[in-house]
């Protein structure tokens, strides 16, 4: 009875579109996203002494900006512009739990970092905007991989607020790290496969012998 109990509710778990303890979850988003508020306020009273402290590509001496890059911003403006959406793609994206979206966030983060330090345009690559395409992404297919019906309606939604950011993908806007949304957003992609086979492996029936 416990194996098919701890059966359903990863079952359940996998398809649910709001988080299983949303103020938690809540509290986590907006807690880093705080954090990112204050290492701006940190950076503009030193000058922007860290925007030069991003991914810089195919630099062997600078691999600890991998893990900088989401933290670090330009300005203002460039922190808000990814505030919002990591607010709520964010809370959407912890809805397997938050375990789980440690994971997911580790897997966009990291393949952001490493796409960009392997293909990037010379210079410092700042800003957590990988994170938000990678969120975006994540939540757009995860629905089509766990056959949730809720979960497309979300991913809908989603789309029609954020989908013509896709485009960041592609190269642009001078001064623009499209790489970072390039590698956020198939980091969002493979987040979601590693999430759907996760569950599919823990769906299979145990085996008993005698």
């Amino acid at each position: 009875m416990s194996t098919y109990a701890g059966h359903v509710d990863r079952t359940a778990l996998a398809k649910r579109v709001i988080p299983p303890h949303p103020v938690l979850s809540l509290l986590v988003v907006a807690g880093f996203v705080g954090f990112l508020y204050a290492v701006e306020a940190f950076d503009v009273a030193t000058g922007g002494s860290l925007e030069d402290d991003g991914v810089l590509p195919r630099d062997f001496g600078q691999w600890d900006n991998l893990l900088w890059m989401p933290l670090i911003h330009g300005d203002w403006s460039h922190l808000t512009g990814n505030a919002v959406p990591l607010l709520l793609l964010g809370f959407l994206a912890s809805s397997g739990g938050l375990k789980q979206f440690f994971q997911v966030t580790a897997v966009i983060w990291l393949s952001s970092a490493l796409g960009v330090w392997v293909f990037g345009s010379v210079g410092s690559h700042i800003g957590a905007s990988g994170l938000v395409f990678g969120f975006l992404t994540f939540l757009l297919v995860r629905g089509v991989f766990a056959r949730s019906w809720l979960q497309l309606v979300i991913a809908v939604g989603v789309f029609a607020l954020y989908g013509a950011a896709l485009w960041g993908v592609l190269p642009g806007q001078p001064g623009v790290s499209w790489e970072g949304h390039l590698f956020g957003a198939i980091g969002g992609v493979l987040a979601a496969w590693g999430v759907s086979r996760d569950n599919r492996r823990r769906r299979a029936p145990a085996t008993f012998t005698a």
